[in-house]
């Protein structure tokens, strides 16, 4: 999730302090490397690095920077390692055209291919550059500007929003579809960014472009188009009154809930990513052909690795093994070898456990994969091709986004590992898995108010179970342990048809027990729920709506019908807003609890 801002002027000035602090305003998004270009007449002032904005800024005299427009980018890698090369803003081949985006363009590979063979300069892997690119080609082909862009958004798949200016004019030029935009209008100056936290210090008049419009920005007035037409399109200009802190986390109170609420459009933006990634296919080749697959993860990233090592036997009917990093390395390490295949779990990039693991495997041959969210971490370096989670930068210290879209990632591979493409839907179809933004989105409709108040009801207590069967085991993991972190409760994850083997003596009047049931598993969670009710405790059931479920547990959360593949994952959003709101009613801050930090890299 990277952070663009552009700038335009009506004369030339310093630019360079107005774009530093823009860039600083929009660090709370996280990113890798940074970069500022400014157009000054015929020249365009580009200056990039990986770094801080602090560092860079500094190190390049951004202060210096003057011309009547300029542009600012946060880089978060997706294509291309962080480096000063893969740092935006880009220069088109003649060095005539200077942009910037935010997002991810998935046919970016073979966009560079096609760019290449048409004879331009092509200098990084990033995709920001492919953007440049794709409207210079239209550009050299005698198109104007705006039909040059309409051109060029057809040709970038993905979810974007992109900055461009050119030498010798008096504008820049924006547009999006997927990723977020707004634009600024000031006295004497228009601005466009990803977000709004650079934009309000500047001016608080603004103006909201959708998917599939182009803004063009003067100094003094912004203009609306349509990408389908080119028509003009009225958008009024509205006046912000949300304080910056309010902006920065979205108008949510903590940057968990933002962040959960945020799931939905970065699994839009996965599975747009993982549908033009040449390296999934190399991946799943190599899994095919592997004697033994290991998933190696700790924590969160272990309760998505078991989930996947679920969907792998049921989707694909090929064993996968999850285990946790340190527990490899006793026991399979030793007898691993290069007819087996790992795949390496971590949000981070940077956990400790999971990079010994990583070391181990790869002393013994075997072939070593890995799926991160951060770009240029040290597990992404390490193994032999690294699947990125297009998450952005999540900020609060209990996974949420990160984890569901790990998720998504297995089920893909396990869809690809049947022979089952999402992208084509050859096979048997696949289009399911294109319906899961929408079914999140419409959980979280759904669920919001109940949730709260089953929160409130249970917040007494300090000691509980979530219990799961089959795919939602792992949910029901991953539930207890957001329970634990942010509540400082007692919420213990198991099988519930375990459940009887022992902690069934815990329960007493009142005691919550929490079931996630997927829509095959209804008879069986029936029996439990009866198991517990009779010796009076308050069953909660996440599920889809059954009209068994109603007559037999005390509360039913329903989720949306969907695929029984698909139900667990929305299984976890209830489980995510009941830690949530347990956390703000017993006084807590959930983003930073107590004790626990974001990467570990200790043993």
């Amino acid at each position: 999730m990277c952070g663009i801002f552009g700038y335009v002027t009506n004369k030339e000035e310093n630019l360079g302090p107005i774009l530093i602090e823009a860039a600083k305003r929009l660090t709370y998004r996280g990113y890798d490397s940074v970069g500022a270009a400014t157009i000054n007449g015929s020249k365009i002032d580009l200056r990039k690095d990986v770094g801080k904005v602090e560092g860079v800024s500094v190190k390049y005299n951004f202060t210096e920077m003057r011309g009547s427009r300029g542009i600012t980018q946060l880089r978060w890698a997706t294509f291309g390692e962080p480096s000063q090369i893969n740092a935006q803003p880009h220069i088109d081949s003649d060095g005539d055209l200077v942009g910037a985006h935010n997002g991810n363009v998935v046919n970016n590979v073979e966009l560079r291919q096609q760019f290449i063979a048409e004879g331009m300069t092509v200098r990084s892997q990033n995709d920001g550059e492919t953007c440049v690119h794709s409207v210079e080609r239209y550009l050299n082909r005698g198109y104007e500007f705006i039909d040059a862009i309409r051109l060029a958004y057809g040709d970038l798949q993905g979810d974007y929003a992109f900055v461009i200016g050119r030498v010798n004019e008096d504008t820049l030029y924006a547009f999006k579809k997927g990723s977020g935009m707004v634009v600024g209008i000031g006295d004497g100056f228009t601005c466009v960014s990803s977000d709004l936290p650079s934009i309000l210090p500047l001016t608080r008049k603004i103006v909201r472009p959708q998917d599939g419009e182009i803004v063009t920005l003067w100094s003094d007035r912004v203009e609306v188009r349509s990408v389908k037409d080119g028509k003009l399109i009225d958008r009024k200009a509205e006046t912000v009154t949300e304080s910056m802190d309010a902006v920065q986390k979205g108008g949510y109170p903590h940057f968990m809930l933002k962040e959960i609420h945020e799931q939905p459009q970065v699994a839009r933006e996965l599975l747009h990513l993982l549908d033009g990634s040449p390296e999934v296919e190399s991946l799943v080749e190599k899994m095919k052909k592997a004697r033994h697959l290991y998933f190696v993860a700790c924590g969160t990233s272990y309760h998505a690795a078991l989930i996947g090592s679920v969907y792998f036997a049921q989707i694909a009917g090929r064993p996968a093994i999850p285990v946790l990093a340190p527990q490899f390395i006793a026991q399979y390490a030793p007898a691993v070898g290069y007819e087996d295949v790992g795949v390496f779990v971590s949000q981070s990039g940077e956990t400790k456990d999971v990079l010994n693991a990583l070391e181990a495997a790869e002393s013994r041959g075997m072939a070593s994969y890995g799926l991160a969210n951060v770009i240029g971490s040290t597990l992404t370096k390490a193994t032999s091709f690294c699947l990125p989670l297009c998450c952005g930068y999540e900020i609060s210290v209990p996974a949420t986004k990160t984890f569901t879209n790990q998720v998504i990632t297995f089920l893909y591979l396990a869809y690809r590992m049947a022979g089952r493409d999402p992208s084509t839907g050859s096979g048997r179809s696949t289009r399911e898995l294109e319906t899961i933004p929408k079914l999140m989105e419409a959980t979280m409709d759904a669920i919001g108010s109940q949730v709260e108040a089953i929160a409130k009801d249970i917040n007494k207590w300090n000691d509980m179970y979530c219990l799961g069967y089959g795919a939602t085991y792992p949910i029901a993991l991953e539930g207890a342990l957001k329970l634990k972190e942010i509540t400082y409760a007692h919420c213990e994850g198991m099988l519930s048809t375990e459940f009887k083997h022992g902690p069934l003596s815990a329960v007493s009047k009142g005691y919550p027990i929490v079931f996630v049931a997927g829509p095959n598993d209804v008879p069986l969670i029936i029996s439990g729920v009866n198991e517990v009710k009779v010796r009076g405790a308050r069953a909660i059931v996440i599920a889809e709506d059954d009209p068994r479920l109603r007559a037999n547990a005390d509360d039913v959360i329903a989720l949306p019908k969907s695929d029984a593949n698909i139900s667990p994952l929305l299984g976890v959003l209830p489980l995510q807003m009941l830690s949530y709101h347990m956390s703000v009613m017993r006084g807590f801050d959930p983003d930073f609890p107590r004790n626990l930090s974001k990467t570990l890299t200790v043993d």
